[in-house]
């Protein structure tokens, strides 16, 4: 029954992630309702997590590959050396920028992430909080999508809106915001066209999820049971390798649909799906039949 669960949990995180709608919501409130009834927990919701990322990596192969290069070659061109003799890259290309850009928007989730250890683990994950903030953060998103230029592509991505961005994905800490809907949210507040907004919002979470899901993943792999600091996981590593993968394959189908649905259309509804949600939640809590 366990692997079944972690199965249909990597189902789940796979269709959720990319969707400004929140994974990690989602596994917290799917756990209520399987067998175990429940929290998979933050470590396995981090770990899983890995696999949508490298389904990212896969989609965006091309860009992820020339953005590192050149920025490992820009060096060169700080030094002073000519870039069409040495291969270097200047400083102003576009792909460097895009590099420095990631590297800054991660720093604050980064800061928070160490910070806020215990309230990540503890206090974010109860329900009441989950569905006030995926109504609050839907309605915030649909303001934004409806009021947003959409003017601004990427190449018009500055430094301070990097930061911007980078403090949108750090709520992303609270299950319910959504890490691609908090940064796409940034993105079209700030007037870049909905697909601009999103491919950062995918780039610009590579690192933040690696660093976590692999942390995490030592964590629990390092583990000693009669430990008192160490929380016992939920599922075993086989059950959560399982999800991994699960959550790759699915995450991979769904990255590029939408991709191809927000060229043209509106995320109206995602803010919908996410006020419904957060409402029926509310209700569920308060008639008693699930638990914060």
């Amino acid at each position: 029954m366990s692997f079944i669960e972690a199965a249909i949990l990597g189902l789940i995180q796979g269709l959720t992630e990319f969707l400004p709608i929140s994974s990690s919501a989602h596994l917290r409130i799917a756990g209520e309702f399987l067998p175990s009834a429940t929290d998979p927990g933050a470590t396995f919701t981090a770990i899983t997590q890995i696999g949508t990322e490298i389904a990212v990596m896969v989609f965006f192969w091309k860009d992820i590959t020339r953005i590192i290069g050149k920025w490992f070659r820009h060096f060169g061109a700080a030094k002073g050396r000519r870039a069409d003799a040495s291969g270097s890259i200047p400083r102003n290309d576009p792909d460097v920028r895009m590099g420095w850009l990631i590297i800054i928007g991660t720093l604050p989730i980064v800061l928070a992430g160490f910070f806020l250890q215990e309230y990540i683990r503890d206090a974010f994950r109860s329900l009441w909080i989950v569905a006030i903030v995926l109504i609050v953060f839907g309605l915030i998103l649909g303001v934004a999508d409806w009021l947003g230029k959409r003017t601004r592509e990427l190449t018009d991505l500055t430094y301070p809106h990097g930061i911007l961005y980078g403090l949108g994905q750090m709520l992303a800490l609270v299950p319910g915001v959504s890490r691609s809907g908090a940064t796409t949210t940034v993105g079209l507040a700030l007037g870049y066209t909905r697909p601009a907004a999103a491919r950062y919002a995918f780039l610009l979470a590579i690192p933040a999820v690696f660093g976590s899901g692999l942390y995490e993943l030592y964590s629990a792999l390092s583990c000693d049971p009669a430990a008192e600091a160490c929380t016992p996981a939920v599922y075993g590593p086989l059950e959560t390798l399982l999800a991994t993968v699960v959550a790759f394959g699915v995450g991979l189908a769904v990255i590029a649909g939408l991709m191809a649905y927000i060229s043209k259309r509106s995320f109206l509804p995602f803010v919908v799906y996410r006020v419904l949600l957060g409402g029926t939640l509310i209700v569920l809590l308060s008639m008693g039949v699930i638990q914060a």
